[in-house]
């Protein structure tokens, strides 16, 4: 937008070194002011003596910094220059701002003036220390996109990036550049940059607060400039700002492909004059939490914005995350991000700009559900709310993307710690106690105690998650339901291992189906073993009758983890096991129901009835179709499984 018109290569070449000697001393480039409050005539001419004393003074210091506040009889004045301008560059541009808003309005009480070099603001009152983001003034580049409807999700994305890192940056200065989204040999320009009288949460607010903006405004725009009293941001698809010259590599200006438009008074028959004065705002504290579900026929997606940098409360209500914000915060789904992966998608680290950690699970696109099934599914799911489930913060639906976005948990999942040699020895007996009786409590609540009556259906080592302090949460209880059942199937060779024979066998599931799973997981946490694929030297077994077979000969302390056996109670451990044969039998209405599973794990009195028989194995009759994902096959059962199979029964 701010370019030097060249005539032509001849010209250029032969006025290019008298214009590198000279443009230290060019007029900076103007952009906008405002003024406000006139002053009464009586005391106008004290006035602005003492206003033409101050702005003379802070002139006189932009040689030294670029920048510096002020303030003398009660008159407060500071100014601002572009973090990548040389001495000489910033005090010419503030020489010249300095007169000239002493001739535009020096008779008012407020003022500002912005150039593209620097800023400058007067007032009678102080604003020194306090962010504010009106008035201000946006400008957007003439040459914009073919099509005026599609957000440029990239460069958003690209700017929530220096956002994020810009408050932390010496001077609050920050510029950078990457590759176009839709276009690797286009490269994409960005500056941010806030005032240093202003804290950095402040600084990221009020550049977020202009992003706001930009995205209200700026839809279909290839480039945009919005200036205000404390923060700054600029995007361009051309290099706009002065880069350090590297020994190797000197930095070069690529141009756009046609003459750009130059001056302000081109840019004055552009600019978009969105509320230049303060706008009429809602309160702070409601900017965000009006959470409303809208869908547009351009695009299929909830509400945008405003989301990027709040946290979930514990209402129950949806939080809508815009895609940009979800690009930004997972580095675009990088490999780096990548958490893992299970049946449903692949789930991400992300980071927020307030500094908070979230998981987004990426939903697979095969899902056959449409948006309001979608939704209306989320929307119940985020209402369960318990210590010792995962919290979905919110979620996503944009373009073709269905994303979940979860709390983050700091030590992964339960099987990263169990299976592992080195890290299982960081569980002792109090970790492993209060992680089954997590687990327990989770299931019971999920049965019993919430709103709905949810059937998890997938529990297993792998989907209980541990936050910082090793505490269990279990994760992925919603997400079936989200999927009609052709996805689901895809899962179920991999956790045959934890599946009742019932669900397994023949399609068919209850609550006795969790308590299965239970039990199978609470042989795992007990042994430190995997029941798939476990195998005995001397019998070929299951993890299931091998226990079944060590409790049955006086034998159980074979069974449990040799790290854990010197330094737990024994006749919990053994108890334990009891319980968890309890939990696996092959009748389902022989399992107790969780609830008794839960007293039962708290008391060390209460008798025990007696499993019936040796647990069945689901591995024998299955474990050899691992490669059909279509439930054609072995256990022909599994097919009973229809689309009303996938729902929370009620």
């Amino acid at each position: 937008m701010f370019e030097i018109n060249r005539a032509g290569a001849f010209l250029f070449l032969l006025v290019s070194t008298f214009w590198l000697v000279s443009s230290i001393h060019a007029q900076p480039t103007y952009v906008s002011h405002s003024f406000s409050r006139p002053n009464n005539a009586s005391d106008n001419a004290n006035y602005e003596n003492n206003l033409t004393a101050l702005l003379d003074s802070l002139s006189s210091k932009a040689s030294l910094y670029n920048f510096y506040n002020d303030s003398a009889n009660q008159i407060y004045s500071l100014y601002l220059c572009r973090g990548d301008v040389n001495a000489t560059t910033c005090q010419n541009c503030v020489r010249t701002a300095s007169q000239e808003v002493q001739q535009q309005c020096q008779s008012n009480r407020t003022a500002i003036i912005w150039y593209d070099e620097c800023k400058l603001r007067y007032s009678s009152e102080n604003f020194f220390g306090i962010a504010a983001t009106s008035p201000y003034f946006l400008l957007w580049n003439t040459r914009n996109n073919s099509s005026p409807d599609e957000r440029d999700v990239g460069g958003l994305a690209f700017i929530y990036t220096l956002v994020s890192k810009a408050p932390n940056w010496e001077n609050m200065f920050g510029t950078d550049v990457a590759e176009a989204m839709n276009n690797a040999s286009q490269n994409i320009y960005g500056l941010v940059q806030c005032t240093r009288d202003i804290s950095n949460d402040e600084c990221r607010s009020c550049l977020l607060q202009q992003i706001e903006e930009i995205e209200g405004c700026f839809q279909g725009k290839i480039g945009w400039n919005i200036v205000g009293p404390s923060c700054n941001m600029r995007y361009e698809q051309y290099l706009f700002y002065q880069q350090p010259l590297a020994p190797s590599t000197p930095a070069s200006q690529p141009m756009p492909d046609d003459n750009p438009v130059t001056g302000a008074a081109v840019l004055l028959g552009f600019y978009l004059y969105c509320s230049i004065f303060r706008r009429k705002r809602e309160p702070e504290e409601h900017v965000s939490e009006e959470i409303l579900l809208h869908h547009s026929t351009a695009a299929t997606h909830f509400m945008e914005g405003h989301i990027h940098e709040r946290d979930q409360d514990n209402s129950g209500e949806l939080h809508c995350f815009n895609l940009t914000t979800i690009l930004t915060a997972t580095n675009n789904f990088s490999d780096a991000n990548k958490l893992g992966e299970g049946g449903f998608g692949p789930v991400y680290k992300g980071k927020l700009l307030n500094g908070k950690e979230m998981a987004v699970k990426r939903l697979s696109r095969k899902s056959g559900q449409g948006l309001e099934e979608f939704k209306n599914e989320v929307m119940l799911i985020v209402k369960l709310q318990h210590k010792n489930l995962v919290r979905l913060l919110g979620c996503c639906i944009e373009r073709e993307e269905k994303l979940l976005v979860y709390e983050y948990m700091a030590n992964t999942s339960l099987d990263a710690f169990l299976f592992d040699p080195i890290k299982s020895r960081q569980l002792d007996w109090a970790k492993h106690a209060a992680i089954v009786g997590g687990i327990a409590r989770g299931i019971l609540y999920l049965h019993e105690d919430s709103r709905l009556k949810i059937i998890h259906r997938d529990l297993k080592a792998s989907n209980v998650l541990l936050d910082e302090e090793m505490n269990p949460k279990i994760s992925d209880f919603g997400t079936a339901r989200i999927f009609g059942t052709e996805l689901f199937l895809k899962i179920w060779s991999s956790n045959s291992g934890y599946m009742a024979p019932e669900y397994a066998m023949e399609g068919l599931f209850s609550m006795k189906s969790d308590t299965y799973s239970f039990g199978v997981l609470l042989l795992e946490i007990l042994s430190g073993k995997k029941n798939s694929g476990f195998h005995h030297p001397d019998h070929s077994q299951n993890l299931l009758s091998h226990a079944w077979q060590l409790w049955n000969e006086g034998k159980g302390l074979e069974f449990i983890d040799p790290n854990l056996v010197d330094n737990c109670p024994v006749s919990v451990a053994l108890r334990w096991i009891h319980i968890a044969l309890l939990c696996v039998q092959e009748d389902p209405n022989d399992r107790p129901p969780m609830s008794s599973v839960v007293l039962m794990l708290g008391s060390e009195t209460a008798s025990l009835p007696t499993p019936a028989a040796r647990p069945f194995s689901v591995g024998r009759f299955c474990i050899s179709d691992q490669s059909s994902t279509t439930g054609t096959g072995t256990g022909t059962g599994f097919l009973k499984l229809d689309k009303s199979s996938t729902s929370v029964s009620t």
